[in-house]
């Protein structure tokens, strides 16, 4: 019967390790894949290439500089109107119990469940109804992206700022309120620091996500204001060749390097598993 329990555990032990080692080739493979071609020498993209150089990655900024400073402001605007609403979201529905507040915790994660394709069409004839109403010129500009940025960037900040309030003590906070200290003293003092990892995670991931952000852009970007994402995609509607590669190289590369620095100081992995 022992032999048997044995059996059975080291097989468990084994489709675990080859779940495992199948999930991280999946990951790991098409990264590889990506650093190859950002390095071939060829205007086209053609295998076995006839040398290698890493010139397609000093051409990132001259092919798309522009489109890269309007992902950029577009990231930080987002950034901070989904910090500045999703914070005191997050303490309010961490540290109280009202009507409606699952309603409310709802309508939150509402974006998250609806497919981009359909809710950059469903903001476009917002705006567009809005315009027509007001006679405001919201389309097509950079306020309109903003606001449909910080829609769907505000959940992520609101979800991780429960996540860092979770196993939060309270103690702290009614110490402080004991002492004399206001609601809005104990929320600078001690909340908010404690939750400070949490908020480093929902500021990345909120950039992150208005940065990589395609949907939306293709419904509300005008000819003069393109993104990153939709230049990319327009670039490949002419061009094959390891560009394309290499801004995703940088582009991982750059997100790495922030989450080391950022998780060697804050411990992102405290708040995200």
């Amino acid at each position: 019967m022992a032999r048997a329990d044995a059996v059975v555990q080291a097989a468990e032990r084994l489709v675990v390790l080859a779940l495992i080692t199948c999930g991280a080739l999946l990951i790991i493979v098409p990264l590889l894949l990506t650093l190859y071609l950002s390095l071939f020498d060829e205007k086209l993209i053609l295998f076995p290439p006839r040398g290698y150089t890493l010139s397609w990655y000093s051409a990132i900024v001259p092919n798309f500089g522009g489109s890269l400073v309007t992902s950029l402001k577009l990231g930080a605007f987002s950034v901070i109107g989904s910090l500045a609403l999703g914070i005191p979201a997050g303490i309010g529905l961490s540290r109280h119990r009202f009507r409606g507040r699952g309603a409310i915790s709802m309508l939150l994660l509402a974006p998250l469940t609806v497919p981009g394709i359909a809710l950059g069409l469903a903001i476009y004839v917002a705006l567009v109804a809005l315009d027509e109403q007001l006679g405001s010129m919201v389309t097509g500009s950079m306020i309109g992206l903003v606001l449909a940025h910080i829609m769907i960037t505000t959940p992520w900040v609101v979800r991780l700022c429960l996540a860092s309030l979770a196993n939060h003590d309270r103690a702290a906070e009614e110490a402080a309120a004991s002492l004399g200290a206001g609601p809005l003293t104990v929320i600078w003092r001690v909340t908010l620091p404690a939750m400070r990892a949490g908020i480093v995670a929902a500021a990345l991931f909120a950039f992150v996500i208005s940065f990589e952000n395609l949907e939306l852009a293709l419904f509300l970007t005008s000819p003069g204001m393109t993104t990153l994402p939709v230049a990319v995609l327009q670039y490949l509607e002419y061009h094959i060749d390891p560009l394309v590669s290499a801004i995703a190289v940088a582009q991982i590369v750059a997100i790495a390097a922030v989450l080391l620095v950022l998780d060697r100081f804050v411990r992102l992995g405290q708040v995200i598993r």
